[in-house]
């Protein structure tokens, strides 16, 4: 990078969002002869150029991206990706946005190194959060720190159910299903959304912002790509989760990502809300108390740690490249970062011996290296890209790409059919074929297949637009049947609640989504009316979708599970079946709803999904156990006891646990994910609540497990009549079952008595335990469970009984502890209790 003249400027400007700090770097470049800008997203870089377009005249601005290029032969002031930012250009101003992504796993060494080397030679300015400035003040001690207050105020709002957010609403959601599930559900009750995903194209993303910013729609549904470089007028931000899968674990955000996407609410001075959508089913759907204090301060952790790789690496040879890219740094503010994707694949292929065979000479190895450097765009993982990778070195090896090959490789993708998940796929693909194209040195006739890959990302944007605009924006007009007969084609055919009527007469109705035929048609008119029902089926099941859907929104669904039927009304509409995971089960929709339109079928399929999981929100605890147990850091030992946890659905006999192979911190561990450990059974207290175990047992039998009811209400004793399966949540003690929470607070009081003894013989009163419905026989049966051991006295021993008075039971724990003595039978009980006992 150009060295810097002695007068020139170094700032920092740090703030939140909606400070106007990218505004105050445009200004301040088009101030000076020269420039550029480095940005994180080519959909930024690309709406800045377009701004400094206007004001220097296109002649004068260069676009420069991985994909795209746009270099007039003057150009004077640059907009790029950070990546692409011309490193040894002579400009006068220099500036980097979002600088806080130096601590981005993937890219943040290329923003540490631009924040440490990219230098204008009269002024230089890094753009970025205030988490940021520790680091600029311990590694550029010379920067002036500028920080921008936000315009306007954020406020946290709370949750909202779907129906009551706000027009200029975006709402964020972390998978790519649930944002078509959010947006199809808008679409049909508040007439569309716009979707803006980070797999969409720029060309797509600007013209569904399009159809937001016009007001076509109301409501723009995306994921955290919303969160840099898109600057719209939304009023409210609603969160549909605040978790999401990093690429290596599902995780909650942090508080500094919850304000990057919630400060897109309120632009300039006009403020803006965030809150959550109520009903998610997610147990951390929920701000806490200090993640919306940090959002509403703007305070948050700062920065400790950027991660850093030698951006100059020795080429000499692969293994001096891969140990240089592998090596720490020596600044303790700089930590090495985690091991990116053109790494992994730079690794993998220097172990084939076919390629490495032909990576010869620093040359070589320099240019084998920038081809390991193409990014992933279609998110195969590092397996399958270095195949790709591997493809293209064959060629480039031996000099340059031919140009056939790219140009057919390109007319493959070159397809505007398919659905929405096709067409991203290939402009995903074309995406890395443009950045092939964009290489002067890689392909033959460079210029006409960057122009061909151009294009066809073009096509298959627009196709993509209007997938998505027909799929969440248009209603689809529905297609008119062949008639069945002249007569039965003009006969009405109108749906009165579940009643279907054909000109007034009721032939039936629909329960559910299936047809049955009312007895008392007329047999005369049967036929001909049949006909024309069964004509207008596909409409009234349509309608019939439209109410359920109605209800479900609305929250009045007289919606219910049993076992793995979902109901409506009474009538199966959907079945359960064994899912991805231990706690998500499969949603089938009844073959009755398969005569549904695909969009108003997807609908259908996503409410009930949404009801699905708030059914299961009473399971929150044990999905924290299951993640817990996915955490590398909990220790292979404690893991394992999870897993069967999990299996075991959150309840599992203590003897067979393994508990007592846990270290003393995994058994705290266990305590703060809400595992209870008692003398008897591991359980999680949350889930011995008929809510949870109807749930589980829900679970279970879609899995093919057969599993016990539970007791309604969960009293704390139940009766077993014969050989009677004990139900959830219950220790057989003889005839009767004890709920296992009860069991371990007796078993408490039966040890704290011992330990007030303080070594000496003592009494137990089983009054609280017969006070629960607990006959003493009961009773003792949990005592000798829970480790203590009937001392009879002598007289009794040899069948000396005497005349009827209380008796004093002895006990002693299994374990070397004083001796326990039972108290007496309660008076009036027939016998005593070595009596019941004996029986």
């Amino acid at each position: 990078m150009v060295r810097p003249n002695s007068s020139s400027s170094l700032k920092a400007v740090l703030g939140p969002t909606n400070t106007g700090k990218t505004h105050l770097a445009i200004e301040r470049m088009c101030a000076h002869s020269s420039g550029a800008i480095g940005f994180p997203l080519r959909l930024l870089a690309r709406e800045v150029y377009e701004k400094v377009c206007a004001i220097k005249g296109a002649a004068n601005v260069a676009l420069i991206t991985g994909e795209e290029r746009i270099e007039p032969a003057g150009a004077r002031y640059l907009l790029c990706t950070v990546e692409a930012m011309p490193i040894s250009a002579d400009l006068s101003f220099i500036a980097v946005d979002e600088a806080q992504l130096c601590a981005d796993r993937e890219r943040g060494h290329v923003f540490t190194d631009r924040l440490l080397h990219a230098r204008g030679r009269d002024e230089t300015m890094l753009l970025g959060s205030a988490t940021l400035e520790p680091m600029v003040r311990s590694l550029l001690p010379e920067a002036e720190i500028i920080t921008r207050p936000r315009f306007s105020t954020l406020s946290h709002s709370g949750a909202r159910k779907l129906s009551r957010v706000p027009p200029r609403s975006a709402l964020v959601a972390f998978s790519a299903e649930q944002v078509y599930a959010v947006a199809e559900m808008l679409r049909r009750f508040r007439g569309g959304a716009a979707v803006v995903m980070g797999a969409l194209s720029p060309e797509t993303r600007n013209k569904q912002v399009a159809l937001y910013q016009s007001g076509e729609v109301d409501y723009l549904v995306a994921t955290d790509a919303i969160g840099m470089g898109l600057n719209l007028d939304i009023d409210h931000v609603a969160f549909a989760g605040l978790s999401k899968f990093d690429g290596q674990r599902q995780r909650r955000l942090t508080s500094a990502e919850m304000a990057q996407i919630a400060g897109r609410a309120g632009r300039h001075q006009r403020d803006g809300t965030f809150g959550t959508l109520a009903g998610s089913g997610s147990h951390d759907a929920e701000f806490t108390a200090d993640e919306v204090y940090g959002i509403e301060e703007h305070r948050f952790a700062p920065l400790t740690r950027l991660f850093w790789r030698e951006p100059e690496p020795d080429c000499t040879s692969l293994t001096s490249l891969i140990a240089d890219l592998s090596r720490p740094p020596e600044r303790q503010e700089l930590t090495l970062a985690p091991e990116a994707i053109d790494l992994a694949v730079l690794k993998r292929l220097a172990e084939e011996p076919d390629v490495a065979a032909t990576v010869r000479g620093a040359a070589a190895v320099a240019r084998f290296w920038q081809v390991c450097c193409l990014p992933d765009f279609r998110h195969y993982g590092a397996e399958n890209h270095a195949r790709f990778v591997a493809r293209l070195w064959q060629d480039l090896a031996k000099g340059m790409l031919g140009s056939d090959y790219v140009a057919r490789s390109i007319a493959e993708l070159d397809n505007p059919s398919g659905d929405i998940d096709t067409l991203q796929m290939r402009i995903a693909a074309i995406r890395s074929w443009s950045y092939v194209a964009q290489r002067p040195d890689w392909v033959l006739a460079r210029e006409e297949m960057a122009a061909r890959a151009r294009a066809a990302e073009a096509r298959l944007s627009d196709a993509l637009h209007a997938r998505l605009t027909e799929r969440f924006v248009n209603r689809r007009t529905s297609v008119l049947m062949k008639k069945l007969g002249r007569d039965a084609g003009l006969l009405p055919v109108t749906l009165e609640g579940d009643e279907v009527q054909v000109d007034g007469e009721a032939i039936g109705h629909l329960a559910g989504f299936r047809f049955r035929v009312d007895p008392q048609a007329r047999l005369a008119d049967r036929k001909l009316l049949l006909a024309a029902a069964e004509r207008h089926l596909p409409e009234l099941r349509a309608k019939r979708a439209d109410m359920l859907l109605a209800v479900m929104t609305s929250g009045e669904a007289a919606l219910r599970l049993d076992g793995t039927r979902l109901c409506w009304d009474g009538e199966v509409i959907a079945q359960l079946g064994e899912g991805r995971s231990r706690l998500v089960p499969r949603l089938q929709l009844d073959k009755a709803l398969g005569g549904l339109g695909g969009d108003q079928k997807q609908a259908v399929e996503a409410g009930l999904a949404s009801w699905l999981s708030e059914a299961f929100a009473a399971l929150a605890p044990l999905v924290r156990v299951e993640a817990a147990s996915a955490d590398p850091a909990a220790g292979s030992e404690l893991r394992a006891l999870l897993i069967r946890l999990v299996d075991a659905g959150g309840i599992m006999p203590r003897d067979t646990s393994g508990i007592d192979r846990l270290a003393p911190e995994q058994r705290r561990l266990l305590t703060r994910i809400g595992v209870k450990v008692g003398a008897l059974d591991l359980f999680v207290p949350d889930l011995l609540r008929p809510a949870a175990l109807s749930a589980w047992r829900s679970l279970q039998a879609a899995r093919g497990t057969d599993c016990p009811a539970p007791v309604p209400a969960m009293p704390p004793v139940v009766a077993l009549a014969g050989n009677a399966s004990v139900p959830p949540g219950y220790r057989r003690l003889g005839k009767q079952a004890l709920r296992i929470d009860m069991a371990e607070k007796l078993l408490r009081g039966a040890h704290e008595a011992r330990a007030a003894a303080s070594g000496k013989a003592f009494t137990i009163d089983p009054a609280r335990a017969i006070s629960t419905g607990l006959t003493t026989a009961s009773y003792a049966w949990l005592l000798r469970l829970g480790g203590f051991r009937a001392l009879v006295p002598p007289a009794l021993a040899a069948g000396r009984f005497g005349p009827p008075r209380p008796l004093l039971w002895r006990w002693q724990p299994a374990r070397r502890s004083p001796p326990v003595e039972i108290g007496p039978a309660l008076p009036g009980r027939p016998g005593n209790v070595f009596a019941e006992l004996l029986r």
